[in-house]
């Protein structure tokens, strides 16, 4: 998402797959200075990255997290712009029936209502 909650990039996955694999696809080749990201998003691996960028993260550390990391409390909450985004996608029946059979129809589709909500 953009600042706006634009939709900028998808990555279609299965639903046993855990988000934080998608993590370098979705923000790869991007240029920011922020990001912010729920608790899923809280992996070792991908905030050593983060650090090593140097973008300011705001996710909310894990509450098994041996040593908590402060984050930007008043900047989580603008997070609610992916929620905005997900309960738009979903006035397209066709996408939150998922119709489709093949994964690759499926994206295609999101991106098409992806762009018909850039255009709105």
């Amino acid at each position: 998402m953009d600042g706006l909650g634009n939709p900028l990039r998808f990555v279609l996955t299965g639903g046993e797959r855990h988000d934080s694999t998608q993590a370098e696809a979705l923000t790869g080749g991007y240029n920011f200075e922020r990001l912010l990201a729920d608790k899923s998003y809280d992996v070792d691996a991908f905030v050593q990255q983060l650090v090593t960028l140097g973008v300011e993260m705001v996710i909310p550390p894990k509450a098994n997290r041996k040593e908590q990391r402060e984050y930007d409390k008043h900047w989580y909450k603008e997070r609610h712009l992916v929620e905005c985004f997900i309960n738009k996608i979903k006035h397209y029946r066709r996408i939150f029936s998922r119709f489709e059979k093949y994964a690759s129809r499926y994206l295609g589709f999101l991106s098409f209502v992806g762009a018909l909500i850039w255009l709105r």
